[in-house]
């Protein structure tokens, strides 16, 4: 994959700089013994930009809008085990992560709502 794709793309970059927050986050919580929501994190979150990477060579628009689904459907998990992260004592702030994770909303919202219209 080359890098002017990221760099042209803002959903892949947005997911990409996402994703290395939560490897640091993750890398935070498993120092705190917090391993099984770390595990779920990590999953989800890392998953929004491997399917927006996917959607990249989907075969068909419905390919692409199906794999963007997932993508934003993996974004909503992500923010579920933040917000447990947040409201739960003793887990490092993760502020800087739901924001970076509402950017993501956004932009995956947008083109939802653009593709469905093609």
């Amino acid at each position: 994959m080359k890098k002017e794709l990221f760099d042209n793309n803002p959903i892949l970059k947005l997911s990409f700089d996402f994703s290395l927050m939560i490897i640091d986050y993750c890398e935070k919580l498993d120092s705190n013994k917090k391993y099984i929501l770390s595990r779920q994190l990590f999953r989800s979150a890392t998953s929004i930009g491997a399917n927006a990477i996917e959607a990249q060579n989907a075969e068909s628009k419905a390919d692409f809008f199906h794999k963007m689904k997932i993508a934003a459907k993996e974004a909503e998990e992500s923010q579920y085990w933040l917000w447990l992260c947040q409201y739960s004592p003793g887990f490092p702030d993760c502020t800087l992560q739901q924001q970076k994770l509402e950017e993501i909303n956004k932009v995956l919202g947008k083109i939802l709502s653009t593709s469905k219209k093609l």
